[in-house]
């Protein structure tokens, strides 16, 4: 097995990278030698899409990307591609390493206004970065739709012209990039929509900057990661041999009355699945037949009439973890009940109607998370987090997914779990994972109550609260890609075990 460190996980921010590239330049290596070998890497990108003899239209602008673009552009023609190279600007206005890159460039610079995409087999975006601070306007968004719209491959530098690295957002328009070669470590943007599917396949290249440097400085310190079992593997639970079920942590899911018994059932068997001991449903009196009528006897299930007795449940039975909002209703007396959960000391994962409750009492229930004793963990698809903080200020979209998951779990000192194709773990302390794990087929009812079930397992086998929700986010969606479209929720719960096998192989 290939062993992945945290540190290759590190998602560096625009500026992280700026820093790195600095860092490693005060060390010894000049800027003019990391261009070369990123051009070099960015060219053999392209020879494995082309013939010699091929056309290759190389678009490079007025920065170091633009830079790599020109080095790219060399390599391509001594190698037998017929290149054409236009540049955003004047050769004039180049600086730096850039400049001294052009210098080597023995052919012509064509503008950017008279070239024709569709002329080329393959097209090198060189343009701009992941740190573009503006919208593509102008001649140069005109530039961008003629070359998506020519249909010819597009291998991007760093990222798609128009992405912006931190969010993955669209600024103005966007390349759509066939390939994207990128340098060092990933960015936050390569993994978040839409920059994600802008991107194309992601080439993470080795330019010779050295993790020992780049981080030893202490100018570096990465919070945010791809997630992976690298980041969580570890704190996974190791029962011994002589261990009981309430050794391996008790569950309880707080469910409503008769109109859900699905939810908080799929909820309770992911739980069990992920490794949990013993996992009761808490639901009202007259719900309590339909639920024991309809199996799997692996299921426990009682009864509370109100929340004092639903309190006393959790206090008094051996529990070790609650999920509490997977149909559980919207009345006043599933209000009492987040509220109890809010209160208590038990690690709890509150997901969908829990959360329509704290949205519509924000201020008081906000204020009881952040003091609670026990660890939370907050669940929200888009629709829910903009219920939830939509009108708080820090919460702008054009922030991105990851900064408005970051704002909210500092804001409520939970663990928030953002959900979707780019679901975002942040933590209170300002770590944060972005998943590339899952499928268009988790897209159904019901897998959302699973992943909440699996996190309130994990927390239930005393897995720390950040790292039992990035397990559980790349499992759910490892689980999604296993068994493909047409799954349905039920059968989440049944591919964990092999899931988690997997991780021990």
């Amino acid at each position: 097995m290939t062993t992945v460190t945290p540190s290759a996980l590190a998602l560096l921010s625009v500026a992280e990278m700026a820093a790195v590239d600095a860092v490693t330049i005060a060390a010894g290596t000049p800027g003019i030698v990391l261009m070369e070998k990123a051009g070099r890497v960015v060219a053999d990108a392209v020879t494995r899409r082309v013939r010699p003899g091929q056309r290759v239209l190389v678009l490079c602008g007025p920065g170091n990307n633009g830079g790599d673009g020109f080095v790219a552009a060399r390599l391509l023609a001594e190698r037998g591609c017929r290149v054409t190279l236009a540049l955003a600007g004047e050769r004039a206005a180049l600086t730096g390493d850039a400049a001294l890159a052009a210098e080597n460039w023995a052919g012509p610079i064509e503008t950017i206004g008279a070239i024709d995409p569709a002329q080329h087999d393959l097209v090198v975006d060189a343009l701009f970065g992941a740190g573009l601070g503006r919208a593509i306007s102008g001649e140069l968004a005109a530039l961008v739709e003629r070359v998506n719209a020519a249909g010819r491959p597009i291998v991007a530098v760093d990222v798609p012209s128009g992405v912006h690295g931190d969010t993955g957002l669209v600024q103005g328009t966007a390349i759509r990039a066939a390939e994207t070669v990128t340098f060092f470590r990933l960015k936050p943007g390569h993994l978040l929509h839409p920059g994600r599917a802008l991107c194309g396949v992601v080439t993470l290249a080795d330019i010779g900057i050295q993790p020992e440097i780049a981080f030893a400085s202490g100018r570096i310190a990465p919070l945010v990661f791809r997630n992976a079992p690298a980041l969580w593997r570890t704190h996974l639970p190791d029962h011994a041999v002589g261990v009981h079920k309430y050794g391996r942590g008790a569950v309880a899911v707080a469910a409503g009355g008769l109109s859900g018994t699905g939810a908080p059932r799929l909820g309770a068997r992911a739980a069990l699945r992920i490794g949990a001991g013993l996992a009761t449903i808490i639901c009202r009196p007259e719900a309590l037949a339909a639920h024991a009528a309809r199996g799997p006897d692996a299921l426990m299930q009682a009864s509370a009439k109100d929340t004092p007795a639903f309190e006393a449940m959790l206090s008094e039975r051996k529990v070790h973890a609650l999920l509490i909002g997977p149909a559980l209703g919207l009345d006043a007396e599933a209000r009492s009940w987040v509220a109890a959960a809010l209160r208590g000391a038990l690690p709890c994962v509150f997901d969908a109607d829990a959360l329509t409750h704290i949205g519509a009492h924000r201020p008081a229930f906000v204020a009881q998370l952040r003091r609670r004793a026990g660890t939370a963990v907050l669940t929200p698809h888009e629709g829910e987090f903009k219920r939830m903080f939509g009108e708080v200020a820090g919460f702008e979209p054009e922030r991105g997914k990851l900064e408005r998951a970051r704002q909210a779990a500092r804001l409520t000192g939970a663990v928030v779990v953002l959900k979707g194709p780019d679901t975002v773990i942040a933590a209170p302390d300002g770590r944060a994972a972005i998943n590339d794990t899952g499928s268009p087929a988790l897209a159904t009812a019901g897998a959302g109550d699973v992943l909440g079930g699996i996190i309130a397992g994990l927390l239930a086998q005393k897995v720390p609260v950040f790292e039992a929700a990035c397990a559980a986010v790349w499992l759910h969606g490892r689980a999604g890609e296993e068994l493909g479209l047409g799954l349905i929720a039920d059968d989440l719960p049944e591919a964990l075990p092999a899931m988690r096998a997997q991780l021990d192989d």
